[in-house]
């Protein structure tokens, strides 16, 4: 059966995604994004999830709700994060409830559960905002926190981590890493040894896609969605850069001077007001933790949950994302 699904934040790469993908599948699917989505067969609702009118005109009607919309950066305001990511979220549970959605995947980050220190093997540990990093972390801890204390029978709700997405199109993490190495400005911290793991794009939206169906079973919890393969995060950089036709970042940088720089770049940031238009520090603590420790996660509980694997592995997404460069 069809269901009537809205995505929230579908002019991104990973709402998109999700939103073709279940038109595509043949369920009635409703945008809201403040600028138009492109997803054929799905209707556009303009507007903010900080705006409960638009909301409420975008939920009516539905049974799912897949929550994208974030603020994510690294630098900016704290505000503008509370108001997307918390305050949003809040308005996006209130109005599904309302409107007697059953069915709520909340797309959230592996970050609201990190503290700074190596993270090895390790499933999906509770969202704290108070030891989570940074104002995107911290708000996101608390938007996860939001979505979960609502769920009930008659309103299941699935919250999904995807860690370090990266493919064809995404500008979070492939477009800096490739940019900056063009640029000769992307450092290798100490050893660069520190396993991590990462989400290919199309596994990212087929992961989301099956919580749709498996909120059906399973609700209440949070998993992590990687690939499952971790990598040296040397390695990942350097064959990020090598797909986007940039040399190996060769720059390298003891690993604490970076923290540390990092913290003070923030301050000196924060301090002169900037961030609030998108741009980005060169370094944050924040960046310099995710490139000196490990992240890397028990898929175990994840895939038998979404009874999902990842279809596209490192190696093959590597050689479809150096196939787009060269395209471009």
């Amino acid at each position: 059966m069809s269901r009537r699904v809205l995505v929230t934040g579908a002019s991104g790469l990973l709402g998109s995604g999700v939103a073709r993908r279940l038109a595509a599948a043949g369920d009635d699917v409703v945008t809201l994004q403040r600028r138009p989505s492109g997803v054929p067969g799905a209707r556009d609702v303009a507007g903010s999830v900080t705006d409960p009118a638009a909301v409420a005109r975008a939920v009516a009607g539905r049974d799912t709700v897949v929550h994208v919309a974030a603020k994510v950066s690294v630098s900016g305001p704290a505000a503008q994060y509370e108001a997307v990511n918390v305050h949003g979220t809040r308005t996006v549970v209130r109005a599904a409830r309302a409107a007697g959605v059953r069915r709520f995947v909340h797309v959230s980050s592996p970050s609201v559960a990190h503290a700074g220190s190596s993270i090895v093997g390790a499933g999906a540990g509770p969202a704290d905002p108070v030891r989570a990093r940074g104002h995107y972390a911290r708000t996101k801890a608390a938007g996860e926190l939001i979505a979960l204390a609502a769920d009930a029978p008659d309103f299941r709700v699935l919250a999904l981590r995807p860690h370090l997405m990266w493919g064809p199109g995404d500008e979070q993490l492939t477009e800096r890493v490739v940019q900056r190495a063009r640029a000769g400005r992307m450092p290798l911290l100490g050893p660069a040894a520190a396993l991590v793991d990462t989400l290919y794009t199309t596994n990212a939206v087929d992961a989301l896609v099956a919580a749709v169906a498996a909120v059906d079973r399973v609700h209440g919890e949070a998993l992590v969605v990687t690939n499952g393969e971790p990598r040296p995060v040397g390695e990942l950089v350097r064959a990020l850069a090598v797909a986007g036709g940039a040399a190996e970042p060769r720059l390298r940088v003891p690993a604490g001077l970076a923290r540390a720089a990092g913290a003070v770049i923030e301050r000196v940031w924060d301090a002169a007001g900037l961030g609030g238009d998108g741009e980005e520090p060169p370094l944050t603590a924040f960046l310099a933790e995710q490139l000196s420790t490990a992240h890397w996660f028990d898929q175990r509980r994840t895939r038998q949950v979404l009874d999902w694997e990842p279809a596209v592995s490192v190696d093959e997404g590597l050689r479809l994302l150096a196939d787009h460069y060269r395209a471009r």
